[in-house]
């Protein structure tokens, strides 16, 4: 499996790059990194037919973009060459191996993706890690629901979880999740490779996590309220501040209590609970 980066040159950067991501989220890219410039987009090469940005067009900014294969082989080196450690106030750091040890921070997970997303350094992460430091997950059966590189599960086992289950759809986030849970000390998270389906066969939550995107989150809230316990928490990330009512909505047709929701520039996330 092959990425395609695109990486867009915005003028003026902000907003610009806040609106121009929120227009092409839809069509298949998983993952931004924001840049001095804007930002850069990536996608799999399969999936990368269905983009379309011929139709967007804006009075308040330019934009232009080039496209470059990164062969599976290249990924490290692309990652390595942007990538600086992710530190939350003094709670967290996600850092690679080549880089120092933090000190001043309660918590440390360390990472070495491969062709999988998930580093903290999109605001939805950061997000989702921010408020997870606030909930109590002593002995929490919790589920990772898109786990890309497993940062969320190995958070969730630093926090005191219990049984820890990471889901995710691309065989690389699998293969790369069950090595950073192995390096970072927690080889019993389970990690299984699959969709929402694979819900079925597992216990029942008490916190299921999902930074996914707006549509795959409407299409699975409902699978989530059948395998959450009652008073269960339920957070959701992967979308805009714009998006959050309608979410709330469907949760609430699901059972679920809409807690609060934050955000990060025009990014959010949301807790919930089940009744």
């Amino acid at each position: 499996m092959s990425y395609l980066s695109y990486t867009f040159a915005v003028n003026p950067p902000q907003p610009g790059s806040e609106i121009l991501i929120a227009m092409i989220a839809d069509q298949g890219f998983e993952s931004f990194d924001q840049t001095e410039t804007g930002f850069i987009a990536y996608i799999k090469e399969e999936d990368a037919k269905q983009v379309n940005l011929s139709e967007f067009e804006f009075d308040d900014f330019t934009y232009s973009y080039s496209v470059e294969k990164i062969e599976n082989s290249n990924w490290n080196a692309e990652w390595e060459k942007n990538f600086e450690p992710v530190v939350l106030d003094h709670l967290l750091c996600i850092r690679a191996p080549f880089h120092p040890k933090n000190n001043s921070v309660k918590y440390e997970i360390v990472i070495m993706p491969k062709m999988s997303f998930g580093t903290g350094h999109h605001q939805t992460t950061r997000l989702m890690c921010k408020q997870m430091c606030e909930l109590d997950l002593k002995n929490k059966a919790v589920l990772d629901m898109g786990c890309g590189t497993g940062v969320l599960a190995i958070l969730a086992k630093m926090l005191g979880a219990g049984n820890v289950v990471g889901i995710d759809i691309d065989e690389w986030s699998v293969e790369n999740s069950i090595e950073n849970c192995s390096s970072n000390g927690f080889p019993n998270i389970v990690i299984k490779k699959g969709d929402v389906d694979l819900l079925e066969s597992l216990k029942d939550f008490d916190v299921i996590l999902a930074n996914i995107n707006k549509n795959i989150l409407k299409k699975q809230i409902p699978e989530y309220s059948k395998k959450m316990n009652k008073g269960g928490k339920l957070f959701l990330s992967g979308f805009f501040t714009t998006d959050v009512e309608e979410l709330k909505q469907v949760s609430a047709m699901q059972g679920f209590i809409f807690l609060a929701s934050h955000h990060d520039g025009e990014w959010a996330m949301m807790s919930l609970e089940k009744t």
